[in-house]
């Protein structure tokens, strides 16, 4: 998520593990470098709190995104996150229904749920936000429970009661 911690503990979610990925502002930009694939198999080889990304991704049940909606987008540090969670993945590739995605490294498949929040979020916005986080599921191996919309903190409350 990307909330601050006081935005965080104000709505109130419970989680079942002690794995909640937030900005605690040492995340490092993902540098293309495919170390997490061939010198690292699994860890990504920038040094920081966030190297162990596939690995947190594999140990949960349900991956639940909080996000901001930046013009139809995950914003920069959750999208960040993503970058670095290539790890979850392997570097050789498959086709599936003329499509092709990298092999999975951990056999668990992610449920995926995502919560995008601003206001005055567009409708081009809403689509687009859509389809990323269906192509992002589907390169995860992952599936959408669901994608929700919500135009403030209180709005993000209420929907995950």
């Amino acid at each position: 998520h990307d909330l601050s911690q006081q935005d965080f503990e104000a709505i109130g979610i419970q989680a079942d593990s002690d794995i909640v990925v937030s900005d605690n502002g040492t995340i490092k930009n993902c540098i293309g470098c495919f170390g997490c694939w061939v010198k690292t198999p699994g860890v990504c080889v920038l040094k920081d709190d966030y190297k162990n990304m596939g690995e947190w991704l594999a140990s949960c049940d349900e991956l639940l995104v909080i996000s901001k909606c930046v013009y139809g987008s995950y914003s920069p540090f959750v999208r960040n996150v993503w970058d670095r969670s290539i790890p979850y993945l392997l570097p050789y590739f498959t086709t599936k229904n003329d499509e092709t995605h990298h092999w999975v490294r951990y056999p668990k498949q992610l449920i995926y749920s995502v919560y995008f929040y601003g206001k005055d979020i567009t409708e081009n916005e809403t689509k687009t936000a859509k389809q990323l986080v269906y192509a992002n599921a589907k390169n995860f191996h992952a599936s959408v429970s669901k994608v929700i919309f919500c135009n403030s903190l209180p709005d993000i409350k209420e929907a995950l009661q």
